[in-house]
C-alpha cells in the first residue's frame, strides 16, 4: 500500500514537485518487491520533503519488530538499502536520486537523539567559548546536526575523513 503525500517545502515548482512524486512511486516499487523477497510485512508511506522524495516503511502491526533487520546495526543495512533504492531510481530516471529512506521510524527516532547531542554541544560551547568536536557520523547525521547548530546561531564544519568524518561545533 503506497500513501502519497506531499509537503509544501518543495522548490522548483510543479516539474520538481512530479519528479520527486515519481521518484518515490519507483522507490516504492522497487522496495515491495524487496519485501516480497524477504517475506516481510510493512506498508510503505511516500512523501515529499524539504525537496526530495522521502520513502518509508512502516510495520503493518506495531506489535512486530521483524523490520528492525532492514535497519541493522547503528542503521548500516538502512544505509545500504537506501543507497541501493537510489540506484533503482537512477536506473529507472535517468537522474541521481536525493531520496531519503526511513524504516520503522529508525530516522526519526535517531534524529531526536542526534538534536539533543547537538543541543549538549551547543551548550559546551556556549560555556567554553572553545569549539567541540563530536564523534563520526554518516552525512545524514551530520546535516541533522548541521541544521541544529545552525538554528541556535553557531558555526559547524565536517573534518576528516569517511568513514570517520565528524562535526566540529564552533562559536559564531
Amino acid at each position: 500500500m503506497n500513501d502519497v503525500t506531499t509537503t509544501p517545502d518543495v522548490s522548483g515548482g510543479a516539474d520538481q514537485l512530479k519528479r520527486l512524486e515519481e521518484e518515490g512511486e519507483i522507490a516504492a516499487d522497487y522496495l515491495e518487491e524487496l519485501l516480497d523477497i524477504a517475506d516481510l510485512g510493512g506498508d510503505i508511506d511516500i512523501d515529499v520533503e524539504h525537496g526530495r522524495a522521502a520513502v518509508e516503511i512502516v510495520a503493518e502491526d506495531s506489535a512486530d519488530r521483524s523490520l528492525g533487520r532492514l535497519v541493522g546495526k547503528d542503521g548500516e543495512v538502512l544505509e545500504a538499502l537506501q543507497e541501493l533504492t537510489r540506484l533503482a531510481v537512477q536506473t529507472k530516471t535517468g537522474d541521481r536520486s536525493r531520496l531519503m529512506l526511513d524504516i520503522a521510524g529508525y530516522r526519526a527516532g535517531r534524529r531526536a537523539e542526534l538534536v539533543a547531542i547537538a543541543e549538549e554541544a551547543i551548550g559546551r560551547v556556549h560555556a567554553s567559548g572553545a569549539p567541540v568536536a563530536l564523534e563520526p557520523m554518516n552525512p545524514f547525521e551530520r546535516k541533522v546536526v548541521h541544521d541544529a547548530v545552525a538554528a541556535a546561531g553557531l558555526l559547524s564544519d565536517s573534518d576528516g575523513e569517511e568513514p570517520n568524518r565528524f562535526v566540529v561545533v564552533r562559536p559564531a
